[in-house]
């Protein structure tokens, strides 16, 4: 009798409670700026501090690293302008570095090693993975305030991914030999079209004409989402995946944005979930073949919830304003992610912190991308918001 009577309250004290614990893992937001504007801190003070980690397990985590830095710091320096000298700072540092290295060592440096398996199918082609990455990074210190010194590489790039993309059969540029990525491609026509703005440059027609043959070619047919990965000529190699969804989606705001709430809406209803105030994201559709990899992280054994995907989950949640499920991604990251003192997360890596430090910080980069703009005179329109 005592046992059950035992047994009884901890079952309704399980009742009571549990449907509470959520609350004492929520981040307000002053809570979230507070994480923010510590995690821009350190990655301005150290912003390489992992890299050498990070590059044994996967040196694409290296320069992902970069670009979520430099586009967060973007963000940051158009919305505190009290940040915006060390942020611009920080950015230069980082996209220098960054050519420098790609400079002397080639797009291999930054990629796996089966990058060097063979020849692209394009003959002229080079890894839109970096170039694409790099004209955003590029672009988006130049939304803050242009600066001279890396516009003629950004345009550069520009046109060798213009011209890679129209020779394909798929209208996609190549990240390793023969497979491209659809977060690469969308990447690259972000970067793309932040280059217009402020270049007065035009890459819109090539933007719509890839919308269009991914609507036609690249959706799953089960649930309409984006494909992850493709031969040169269009044959799907994987399917959806939430690592490369969110990130897609996010990325179409600026180009489609129909499209964009499209994905995003049905990526959150085939990945997203929550249970008592915690949330998380899979990596494949149910039903889909499972193949945890790099990317995907560690999948957690029952509820399916992947590292990757949960991580870039607070990206789109973030950009589609999806706040409720927001909250409840980051509750599960207070609850599992043990922060220190400097807002990074112990279970995290530096490019999980750079995607986190991004997530918090989305808005102002994307909003002045939207703003009305016409041709060169964007270029004077920016340099004059100061």
């Amino acid at each position: 009798m005592k046992r059950a009577r035992l047994l009884l309250s901890l079952l309704l004290a399980a009742v009571v409670w549990l449907p509470t614990l959520h609350r004492f893992y929520a981040l307000d937001e002053p809570e979230r700026e507070l994480i923010a504007a510590r995690l821009a801190a350190r990655q301005v003070a150290a912003p390489a501090r992992g890299a050498a980690e990070m590059r044994a397990v996967n040196p694409e985590w290296d320069f992902m690293r970069r670009t979520y830095v430099v586009l967060a710091l973007a963000n940051r320096a158009l919305a505190h302008p009290g940040e915006r000298v060390r942020s611009l700072a920080a950015i230069d540092a980082i996209v220098d570095q960054t050519l420098a290295s790609a400079d002397e060592h080639g797009d291999v440096h930054f990629l796996l090693p089966y990058a060097k398996r063979g020849p692209f199918m394009d003959p002229a082609a080079r890894s839109l993975f970096i170039d694409g990455e790099i004209v955003a990074m590029v672009a988006a210190r130049d939304l803050v305030e242009p600066r001279d010194a890396t516009r003629q590489d950004a345009l550069a790039r520009a046109a060798r991914i213009e011209r890679a993309m129209r020779a394909s059969p798929s209208l996609s540029g190549e990240s390793y030999p023969d497979e491209c990525w659809t977060f690469c491609n969308t990447t690259a026509l972000a970067g793309l079209t932040m280059l217009d703005r402020v270049a007065g440059t035009d890459h819109g027609a090539l933007a719509r004409d890839w919308v269009a043959h991914a609507k036609a070619h690249l959706l799953d047919p089960k649930t309409k989402l984006l494909v992850s990965s493709y031969t040169w000529d269009g044959r799907v190699l994987d399917g959806p995946e939430g690592s490369s969804l969110w990130m897609s989606a996010h990325n179409l705001l600026v180009i489609d944005e129909d499209f964009a709430r499209d994905q995003y809406a049905r990526a959150r209803r085939e990945l997203g979930a929550s249970f008592l105030g915690f949330g998380w994201a899979r990596e494949w559709p149910a039903g889909s073949p499972a193949h945890p990899d790099v990317d995907s992280g560690p999948i957690v054994p029952v509820l399916g919830a992947s590292a990757g995907s949960s991580g870039l989950a607070l990206l789109g949640a973030s950009a589609f304003g999806d706040d409720a499920w927001l909250g409840t991604l980051l509750a599960s990251l207070e609850l599992a992610g043990f922060r220190d003192a400097d807002g990074a997360y112990r279970a995290s890596n530096d490019v999980g912190d750079a995607v986190l430090l991004y997530a918090l910080s989305f808005g102002p980069l994307w909003q002045r991308v939207k703003e009305p703009a016409s041709g060169p005179a964007a270029l004077l329109q920016i340099g004059g918001a100061r």
